[in-house]
């Protein structure tokens, strides 16, 4: 049995921005000069990509700093007349009170080992939602903290080296394949994908379809 879970937040414990990303989206659309909305999106998530590859070390960058940068060359792009920073903050404001997935907070209360928070988003932003959900882990590590982003490691050796933890003690719960199952287990972490929408699961991939089920696999039992 493991000795203690890192989790990642949003999209595992909360929801991610997707309702808010649609709404900016769809302003951006309506007040600029693009004929398929989809290219908005893709065109944004490719800006938001390169900078936040680039974002580590001495170049290392907030998350409310890359979304505004990418966010501001895209409505440049599509010539909108939209403010980038009214819409960035309908962004930020979903962060800091993002809605709860019904059975994470039972998750919280039945995990029988310490629970680590694990984020890429920005620490104020993130403390703001475990408290506004009234939630109680036993710490918090962001990238902010680590100056890297998952899937990149230094988060996980920051969030290792903080709570004294060999890899092998811990188990890493995630919604993305990319950033938690690939990235925790490049340290050797082993990892649990959250899988709500049902989707195909790799070979060798440690698949649930929510919080509690994760009780079910050989790791707690």
């Amino acid at each position: 049995m493991v000795k203690a879970v890192f989790i990642d937040f949003y999209g595992t414990v909360v929801h991610e921005d997707g309702e808010v990303i649609k709404k900016v989206s769809q302003e951006i659309f309506d007040t600029g000069k693009v004929e398929d909305k989809s290219e908005i999106g893709s065109y944004w998530w490719n800006e938001f990509q390169v900078a936040f590859n680039n974002a580590y070390g001495d170049k290392f960058e907030t998350q409310r700093e890359l979304e505004y940068q990418s966010l501001n060359k895209t409505v440049q792009h599509f010539n909108s007349s939209a403010d980038a920073k009214a819409l960035s903050d309908l962004m930020f404001a979903h962060w800091v009170k993002p809605p709860i997935f019904e059975e994470a907070k039972q998750f919280f209360e039945k995990c029988p080992v310490p629970i680590y928070v694990v984020s890429n988003i920005d620490r104020d932003d993130v403390l703001k939602a475990i408290e506004f959900h009234g939630l109680k882990p036993s710490g918090v590590f962001t990238s902010e903290d680590a100056k890297s982003y998952k899937p990149r490691k230094e988060l996980f050796e920051f969030a290792l080296s903080n709570t004294g933890l060999s890899a092998e003690q811990v188990v890493h719960i995630g919604d993305s394949l990319s950033s938690d199952v690939k990235g925790a287990s490049a340290v050797g972490i082993n990892a649990i994908w959250i899988n709500r929408s049902g989707r195909e699961v790799p070979e060798g991939v440690n698949s649930v379809g929510n919080l509690l089920e994760v009780y079910n696999t050989d790791f707690f039992k």
